[in-house]
């Protein structure tokens, strides 16, 4: 294999690899609580320990295909006869989101991160899912793309958690896109409204069904303000600047994270990978100006400078030289 493919293809999976500890550093609910407590209204005010509580089941992180007719496992006969949705237990609302083709489909997209909420009121649930982004795409725009995602875990809950025309039993979905490396901090909330023309015959049915929330985070690590509190921490955890010692002290100190093992783990993985890529990247550099270097060299020489005088303006030994031009 040639040698530039190889670094690309390791480059590659060192991304995949950060990305894939990424997903499962956000995907801890305590986390996971503190995005909710800032995007979604109902859990303002809270402490993310309760809102904790809410989540149901473990996230699915990296397993549910976003493709169409794969997100809606199909439940097995025999499932819940006669029980109403409320009444099901919270393992089998949750596997009902389809993973039998996580490994015979490698290639299809799926959802970094999803899983259903719990409301205050014990009854109501809702579905969120979470994207991680490294930077705004730049091959499509990120809004069509999140209103892509959202309308397929929409139409996957028929079957799911509505049959037939109960469309009134269709849950409320929330698709959160984390978008590093921006110019600055951002929160978004995009969503359905009405506009009456002509009239004012007010529809009846749930505006709130469908909310996209971007979060746009900056290369800098924003100061310690209320509103920044999620983006400092999310900044915190996905920088490939601080340390392992840092985001822990971060995590412990401000926002009362208990530092369990596999979040320590997490962390220091994912470190240790961000390290890794940042001295490849600079070792690359560094053979790429060797290269240049060299190609000037044998220029030189090749216009009818001696060794000797090329030593002498590199400021370099002839030995050096001689051994560039090969």
């Amino acid at each position: 294999m040639d040698a530039s493919i190889k670094k690309t293809v390791r480059a590659s999976d060192k991304d995949a690899q950060y990305d894939e500890k990424a997903k499962k550093l956000l995907g801890h609910k305590i986390i996971l609580a503190y995005i909710l407590v800032n995007t979604i209204e109902e859990f303002r005010e809270m402490n993310p320990k309760e809102v904790v509580n809410y989540i149901e089941g473990e996230p699915y992180i990296s397993v549910i295909p976003v493709d169409s007719g794969m997100t809606n496992g199909k439940k097995k006969a025999g499932d819940n006869p006669g029980k109403k949705l409320e009444d099901t237990k919270t393992t089998e609302q949750v596997s009902g989101l389809n993973t039998e083709n996580s490994e015979i489909n490698e290639g299809m997209i799926r959802f970094d991160i999803i899983f259903y909420v719990r409301m205050k009121d014990a009854l109501t649930q809702i579905i969120i899912n979470v994207e991680a982004q490294k930077e705004e795409p730049r091959k499509y725009k990120i809004v069509n793309r999140a209103i892509f995602y959202i309308c397929r875990i929409v139409s996957s809950q028929k079957g799911r958690d509505f049959v037939n025309s109960e469309y009134d039993d269709m849950k409320r979905v929330y698709s959160i896109w984390i978008c590093m490396n921006m110019k600055e901090h951002s929160l978004s909330h995009i969503h359905l409204e009405e506009e009456q023309i002509i009239g004012s015959h007010k529809w009846k049915g749930d505006l709130d069904l469908l909310n996209i929330i971007i979060i746009g985070i900056a290369k800098n690590l924003p100061e310690k303000e209320e509103k920044y509190e999620l983006h400092r921490l999310l900044s915190a955890l996905l920088s490939s600047d601080l340390e392992v010692e840092d985001k822990l002290d971060i995590m412990e100190k401000e926002y009362d994270i208990p530092l369990e093992n596999d979040i320590r783990k997490d962390v220091k993985e994912m470190c240790n990978l961000s390290q890794g890529i940042r001295e490849e990247a600079f070792e690359e550099g560094r053979e790429s100006e060797r290269q240049k270097f060299k190609k000037l060299i044998s220029g030189m020489r090749k216009a009818g400078f001696s060794p000797e005088q090329i030593a002498e303006i590199a400021e370099m030994s002839v030995e050096n030289v001689k051994e560039m031009i090969g």
